[in-house]
């Protein structure tokens, strides 16, 4: 039955993404496969999936995210990153099916002394944002009508994030020395579902009952989008703490001391600015992310 194929469904995006449709329209074909079911190192997987499934629309949040493993492992960085997205998009384009696709801000080289806009260079500090580069840019040339969402530092009230690695070890160390010197916007992985679901409902009031890939191809392309405002890494733990400690006044939690980059060497180079202007994303579909301290509160609600 056509509907909605959801990769990563286990992700923080992904797992939103399937809570939110389902939960929408009960009556809508969410296929939201897992490992076993799709392989996004296996082309064969990815065709078989897509021809047998025929959804309306592909929504790709799915992706290698280990940055630092990514140095060392290529191979899997690249075919999930970036020939994952090719194929599904020549599959699409075979089907008339829309892809959405989420990459990143580790696209640039975090260097600019303002926001990122879309049409600025891109120029990759390591592994991980070369291959998600390679997957817009393979997207973007397989003849699929898509749009593409750069984001950044996602976390959520479930799996492995920046936000609940803070909470549990704030919990069982004296001190915590965290980066302040690398800035971008926290961005809720609740708060992208929701934005993608109302692009997905804009997309198909305009598209009515004509086709809907060629409705798309007049405003595809790339869109930045995060939740507003930003901070750094430290300003970011603080925050959550300062909250924390408001709920649960007789917890003793971590002292934080902010140290430089270069007092936290890792395998794979990171963006020192991760800012990212969604002018465009407002303009295009009337969307304003909110604050990034007002989705924080409402994810620290969910986590016990």
């Amino acid at each position: 039955m056509p509907g909605i194929l959801i990769t990563g469904s286990t992700g923080q995006v992904g797992g939103e993404l399937v809570r939110l449709f389902r939960s929408q329209n009960p009556s809508l074909e969410v296929h939201a496969p897992d490992r076993s079911q799709l392989d996004l190192r296996d082309p064969a997987s990815i065709r078989d999936v897509v021809r047998t499934l025929l959804p309306q629309w592909i929504i790709n949040p799915a992706a290698y995210t280990a940055v630092d493993r990514a140095e060392s492992d290529q191979e899997d960085a690249f075919a999930v990153n970036a020939e994952a997205p090719r194929i599904l998009g020549e599959e699409a384009a075979v089907i008339g099916a829309p892809v959405l696709h989420f990459s990143t801000d580790y696209v640039f080289a975090g260097d600019a002394e303002r926001p990122y806009e879309e049409t600025d260079l891109a120029k990759p500090l390591g592994v991980y944002g070369l291959s998600k580069l390679a997957g817009e840019r393979n997207l973007a040339a397989s003849g699929a009508a898509h749009l593409i969402f750069r984001t950044s530092w996602v976390y959520g009230a479930t799996g492995k994030n920046f936000l609940r690695t803070i909470l549990r070890v704030a919990r069982q160390q004296p001190q915590m020395r965290i980066v302040a010197d690398q800035h971008g916007a926290p961005t809720a992985a609740r708060d992208l579902a929701q934005m993608t679901a109302t692009i997905v409902a804009q997309l198909e009031e305009t598209a009515g009952a004509g086709d809907l890939a060629e409705a798309i191809r007049s405003i595809q392309g790339i869109y930045n989008a995060t939740n507003s405002g930003d901070t750094t890494w430290f300003g970011f733990a603080e925050e959550a703490l300062r909250l924390r400690r408001a709920a649960e006044p007789c917890i003793s939690f971590a002292e934080l001391i902010p140290i430089p980059t270069a007092e936290y060497p890792t395998p794979a180079r990171r963006p020192a600015s991760s800012r990212l202007s969604c002018v465009k994303l407002s303009r295009t579909f009337v969307i304003q992310m909110r604050p990034w301290q007002t989705a924080l509160g409402e994810v620290l609600k969910e986590i016990s």
